[in-house]
């Protein structure tokens, strides 16, 4: 199992409601592709560098996950097939960034962070 790490950016138009079902379908495919989610946050609505789809803001999800290496193609499948995605990067982390990751959740953690249920009110 590769650990990897997804940012992906979800359409304005969204409502609060949308945006979760859409972070929790991803979750649950990973699920199904024999992987395992080991954190998620969101990051809110954010101004884009440059428009996308005519859009200049979008809300933005982090997902860390452990998952056999062929799941990630099929995760990217996805990703390109859901009309609600504006845009998407997975990399696949090595011990350095797994430890930079897990001292930005604790330090995260720390500033009480919201979880995603209630992220896209942010």
């Amino acid at each position: 199992m590769n650990s990897y790490e997804t940012v992906f950016i979800l359409t304005p138009v969204l409502s609060e409601e949308q945006a979760k079902e859409a972070v929790q379908k991803f979750e649950s495919q990973i699920g199904s592709l024999g992987g395992k989610v080991k954190h998620s946050e969101s990051w809110g609505l954010r101004k884009l560098a440059y428009p996308i789809q005519k859009k200049s803001t979008g809300f933005y999800f982090l997902t860390e996950f452990e998952a056999p290496g062929s799941a990630l193609s099929e995760l990217e499948v996805a990703f390109k097939r859901d009309e609600r995605v504006m845009r998407f990067l997975s990399v696949r982390m090595d011990a350095d960034h797994l430890t930079y990751a897990g001292s930005r959740r604790k330090r995260l953690g720390a500033k009480k962070v919201a979880p995603v249920e209630t992220a896209a009110k942010a």
